[in-house]
């Protein structure tokens, strides 16, 4: 299975370039971080789990929009984002893009 984001800065009308994302998985006993990295160039990141480190469940990407904004001097009402999904194939690609300004965001299940 693998994860992969893309986000795009409404506002600006370019890729969120890094944007530091996490990834967690959903336990009992709490959120266990799986992996970390940030938004390259082009607003993407794959390639970021290490094999063997995803199963089904319940996991979420949180994106640390918060300091994102505030590298470009810009408020922000959200200084968080948290995707929360359910990956019941873990054989499957998982894509989990994300529309962000600074007082909105949106997201959907990507191909």
């Amino acid at each position: 299975m693998s994860i992969s984001t893309h986000v795009l800065d409404a506002a600006l009308g370019r890729p969120a370039v890094g944007l530091a994302v996490r990834l967690e998985r959903v336990e009992e006993s709490g959120p266990r971080l799986v992996a970390a990295g940030h938004t390259g160039i082009d607003g993407r990141l794959s390639d970021w789990v290490a094999d063997g480190e995803l199963a089904a469940g319940v996991h979420r990407l949180v994106f640390d929009t918060g300091a994102y904004h505030a590298s470009a001097g810009t408020p922000t009402f959200y200084p968080e984002v948290v995707v929360t999904f359910l990956v019941a194939d873990p054989a499957e690609h998982h894509h989990v893009p994300l529309l962000l300004s600074p007082f909105a965001y949106s997201t959907y299940r990507g191909s």
